[in-house]
């Protein structure tokens, strides 16, 4: 064809790291091109594209901990399940419901096991998966790997890798997200490998999400451990925090893909603390950079523009893109950026990124995201739903402060 994109994401990895243009700061190390091929990937058969919940390339789904930290209930969980079936954010691909810190007394049982908080949760964590798993979703919940959780408030799994993981298992539990806190300064890689390991000896498919922080590149070694790797410390409701993290991830690009996914944090789309505009910025960057599309907020109580927000089908899409490459950073002029990333079918998804505090013409050149200067293409937006005919040689368009614009470009 006479499309102009590098024919495998290994070249556009390797185009984008090379490519003059880029200038957004220094590497943590070289990344040399045998470092994207996809090495010892965790064999559990999940995470093919990024986190939603299904099967899909990243993940979608809703974690408690940004809306609700350490406020858990048996409530909260089903009402939330209930919400996402009822709004159609499960028809979309959202379908973890997940538990973070706080569900856990302090004290294990007589023979070592984890209790749930019978005041909390008084039907019992077999009985609440249950319930989630009834309305078609699955279910998460949240481990530590040290002594306690971060809250302090329950164990946590350090020398208790297997028990937990079988505990976990019977229960019906679909999804672990491991954390960092109180870890005695035992290596990452040994403490998050164990628990790993556990999962996998229970026989249960167990999406396995390491929150480890980014303090020790897990990117370069946690492909052959999980599922997804938290890249960066975690987010908060505002944009200097959540374009941070974007800045932080983007450096670790290369080692992502169909098994195994940069995990920037969640999202807080929809929790009041950004605009609508900041919060469309978020989401799209995340959908570009195939990061896990964790819900942070009240699912339950949501308005209008946060709905209109996180169901874009079409950028879902991007996200959930079978080649499965991670978009990134391609062009940086100021506070104007170009982020961009092959998708499947030879087409490509491009961002023109705002970060400063007026409007500002941005224009993508094909040069800047390896494509033939002849090709004509169709550019679809995904934000205004509308579509250009037969673009060619570059895409430029205002954009608002802290804004952006989020296009497909499909070949003639």
């Amino acid at each position: 064809m006479a499309y102009g994109w590098i024919s495998t994401p290994a070249a556009f990895i390797l185009f984008a790291i090379l490519k003059a243009a880029v200038s957004h700061g220094a590497r943590p190390r070289e990344l040399d091109v045998e470092k994207v091929a996809r090495r010892n990937l965790l064999n559990n058969g999940l995470g093919q594209t990024p986190q939603m919940g299904r099967a899909y390339s990243v993940l979608t789904s809703w974690n408690s901990y940004n809306h609700f930290p350490c406020k858990l209930t048996e409530e909260l969980i089903r009402q939330t399940a209930d919400a996402m079936v009822s709004s159609g954010l499960s028809a979309l691909g959202y379908e973890y419901v997940n538990l973070d810190d706080c569900w856990a007394e302090l004290n294990r049982d007589s023979k070592g096991n984890l209790v749930p908080k019978a005041s909390l949760f008084p039907s019992g964590m077999k009985a609440l998966a249950d319930y989630v798993h009834g309305k078609g979703l699955k279910i998460g919940i949240y481990g530590d790997a040290g002594t306690l959780t971060c809250s302090k408030q329950m164990p946590g799994s350090l020398g208790y890798e297997q028990q937990d993981a079988n505990t976990f298992a019977s229960w019906g539990i679909d999804y672990l997200k491991y954390d960092n806190c109180h870890n005695h300064g035992v290596s990452p890689q040994d403490r998050y490998s164990k628990m790993g390991k556990a999962l996998l000896n229970t026989g249960r498919p167990i999406f396995y999400s390491l929150c480890e922080w980014g303090y020790e590149d897990p990117a370069t070694w946690a492909p052959s451990i999980g599922n997804s790797w938290r890249t960066t410390g975690d987010i908060k409701d505002n944009w200097d925090s959540m374009i941070s993290r974007a800045d932080i991830n983007d450096q670790w690009a290369s080692y992502a893909g169909p098994g195994g996914w940069n995990d920037p944090d969640m999202l807080e789309v929809g929790n009041g603390g950004m605009s609508t505009e900041e919060y469309r910025s978020h989401f799209s960057i995340w959908a570009l950079a195939k990061a896990p599309l964790i819900l942070g907020c009240d699912i339950r109580s949501m308005d209008d523009d946060t709905f209109e927000l996180i169901s874009n089908k079409e950028v879902i899409a991007v996200n959930q893109d079978k080649l499965g490459v991670q978009g990134k950073k391609v062009r940086k002029t100021g506070d104007l950026e170009v982020w961009a990333g092959p998708l499947s079918e030879n087409r490509v998804a491009v961002i023109l990124l705002n970060r400063g505090f007026s409007s500002a013409t941005i224009t993508a050149k094909w040069d800047d995201i390896g494509q033939n200067s002849s090709t004509a293409v169709d550019a679809r937006d995904l934000w205004a739903d509308s579509t250009m005919q037969s673009v060619k040689y570059q895409i430029k368009a205002t954009v608002g402060s802290h804004s952006c614009k989020f296009y497909v470009l499909t070949p003639h």
